[in-house]
């Protein structure tokens, strides 16, 4: 018996995934995840209509990511979304649900300057988007900002290892390789559960790496790039479903090819436009 099959038989209620109930998902049912050692999953997702799929689906946290910025808005990287694109996104997906923790990403040059500017953009994404907690990227660097948010009465997931954020100084590469990084790394790890974090992200660290962080740490792991072993496991859902075109990070497991579905549907639609079998008599009122 599999670790959700056996926290499924034992209290079906409780378990994040599959799970019974009717009230949004908090970060104390996160926690008591962690103490059950149940592993759960976490997809982005960025308007409505999708996060109601995934809701029904019983996905239980929902990230509202920057990513955005590269799936919806055609940036080339993380760096251009704004405080506002991401409330407009934030407060879409929580509509649209009404059982996962919907979690806001914090975009760049929004709380870099200090705690005081993080509160002042967080407060943003829950009382204008109703998000239930916020994501910011840094470990030992974002120390405070974590620490005063906590403090305020706002849950925060942290992100640590690749953050796309400091693209432009550390780039799209594997972080904590060697001894000096790897010691880093668990700083930045201890960090953030020391400020408060009630889970951090681990992106783009080796599985070994992520598997000793997952040990030492009382806060679940939510791995991207990052091996088996960690608490939660994240894709960005145009990823995962087939949508993103290109070439793929090594790490994502595509479950479908949407893109290829879409592609064919609206080759059908255009061939019967232009074929004068659309619309039809059944498809039109007089």
């Amino acid at each position: 018996m599999t670790q959700l099959s056996a926290a499924r038989g034992s209290d079906s209620s409780k378990a994040l995934y599959g799970g019974k109930g009717t009230r949004r998902i908090t970060v104390r049912d996160i926690t008591a995840a962690k103490q059950r050692g149940e592993k759960w999953p976490m997809l982005t997702a960025y308007d409505a209509m999708t996060a109601s799929v995934f809701d029904e689906a019983g996905i239980p946290v929902m990230l509202v990511g920057d990513s955005m910025g590269n799936c919806h808005l055609g940036y080339d990287t993380t760096v251009p979304v704004t405080l506002d694109e991401m409330t407009l996104l934030s407060a879409a997906v929580v509509r649209g649900t009404s059982r996962a923790l919907i979690v806001g990403d914090l975009p760049f040059g929004t709380y870099q300057e200090g705690p005081a500017q993080a509160l002042r953009s967080a407060m943003r994404l829950v009382k204008d988007a109703g998000v239930g907690a916020v994501k910011l990227e840094g470990g030992e660097r974002s120390h405070e900002q974590i620490e005063l948010l906590v403090q305020a009465g706002i849950p925060v997931m942290a992100h640590i290892g690749l953050t796309p954020q400091s693209v432009n100084t550390m780039g799209y590469r594997v972080q904590g390789r060697g001894e000096e990084a790897a010691q880093q790394l668990l700083r930045d790890a201890k960090a953030v559960q020391d400020a408060g974090a009630f889970a951090v992200v681990l992106e783009l660290v080796p599985a070994e790496l992520a598997a000793e962080v997952t040990r030492v740490l009382h806060i679940p792991t939510v791995g991207i790039g990052a091996g088996p072993d960690c608490d939660a496991q994240v894709l960005v859902w145009t990823d995962m479903l087939g949508l993103t075109g290109g070439k793929l990070p090594r790490f994502v497991k595509q479950y479908a090819n949407l893109r290829e579905v879409m592609s064919n549907a609206v080759k059908s639609f255009a061939d019967d436009v232009v074929g004068g079998s659309y619309p039809l008599e059944e498809h039109s009122v007089h």
